[in-house]
């Protein structure tokens, strides 16, 4: 039987297009982790999933979104050994600025591969692959 969940967190898969248009995806660097990843966080006591998603992604980057399709879930074991599940949504940036702030010093717009060459956890790489999927089928409708 699995773990039960003990931790509820969503964020993002912020991206953008650059001036010739290929897609950009952002990615957040954490002093306290010294880690890079995408902006995520824990839901506050009965804040949905989507709510949270937003919150945290507007306090970590900055930015404002429009909020696209759900991506994968992701499941792990945080730092302290808590079962912990993350919600995502592919998130387009449409305007804002990021400032450094206690938990982001830092941010990066980076190609797809250079992005997930860049994260610092494997369970991370799915969201960007979904997020990949999500995008072409975007393409393929405009």
């Amino acid at each position: 039987m699995a773990d039960p969940i003990e931790v509820l967190a969503a964020g993002g898969a912020v991206w953008r297009r650059d001036d010739i248009g290929a897609i950009e995806v952002l990615l957040v660097h954490r002093p306290r982790y010294d880690d890079w990843s995408l902006p995520k966080g824990k839901c506050d006591e009965d804040e949905s999933f989507l709510a949270c998603a937003r919150r945290e992604v507007l306090e970590e980057t900055g930015l404002v979104v429009e909020v696209g399709a759900e991506l994968t879930d992701v499941y792990y074991h945080d730092h302290k050994g808590r079962s912990k599940v993350v919600r995502y949504w592919a998130m387009e940036a449409v305007g804002g600025t990021f400032v450094a702030n206690d938990e982001v010093d830092e941010v990066a717009w980076l190609s797809f591969p250079d992005a997930v060459a860049k994260l610092s956890y494997p369970h991370d790489r799915p969201i960007l692959r979904s997020l990949v999927t999500t995008l072409a089928t975007l393409d393929r409708t405009e």
